[in-house]
């Protein structure tokens, strides 16, 4: 069966995350830890890389779906924009998450928000520039579970992040 990552943009376009993550560098470093399948929700970005399945490897795309809760249910590890909903779905569903910053973004409150959660010990942050190292050097087995069925605790702590309370 394998190991498999999913990596979701949600309704946003994040071309330059879908490019980077579909390289030929990422898709090595990923097989070198023992990954066989990516799927890519790419929201509506305009970068679509060509479905594949070579060499014990599969890369499938998609544009939206009404839920992603399966395929973040069915992923050994998630890679994901730093939109609070991903970032929640992903926490809830104790996988483990990269969270991917956006830098062209204006104001960034997702980068506060994936810093925090970072200090936490929840997730792994990084830009479309670092992920390779990122992926080279986490520790999975350190991130530590987001505490389930609290999302008033989630929605708190967001709320203090970008400046509400």
């Amino acid at each position: 069966m394998g190991r498999s990552v999913f990596l979701t943009v949600g309704t946003t376009s994040f071309d330059e995350l879908i490019s980077c993550v579909s390289s030929e560098r990422t898709i090595s470093i990923l097989k070198d830890l023992g990954y066989n399948k990516l799927s890519l929700q790419i929201g509506r970005g305009t970068v679509e890389p060509k479905l594949y399945s070579s060499s014990g490897f599969t890369l499938d795309v998609f544009r939206y779906k009404d839920s992603v809760a399966e395929d973040i249910r069915n992923a050994d590890l998630v890679i994901s924009h730093a939109g609070a909903g991903s970032c929640l779905e992903t926490l809830e569903a104790q996988k483990p998450l990269i969270v991917v910053i956006n830098e062209k973004l204006m104001s960034n409150h997702q980068l506060e928000l994936a810093q925090q959660l970072n200090k936490g010990g929840h997730l792994y942050y990084c830009t479309c520039s670092t992920l390779g190292s990122t992926l080279e050097t986490m520790d999975l087995s350190s991130l530590k579970v987001f505490p389930p069925g609290h999302p008033e605790i989630f929605a708190n702590f967001l709320d203090k992040v970008v400046g509400l309370r």
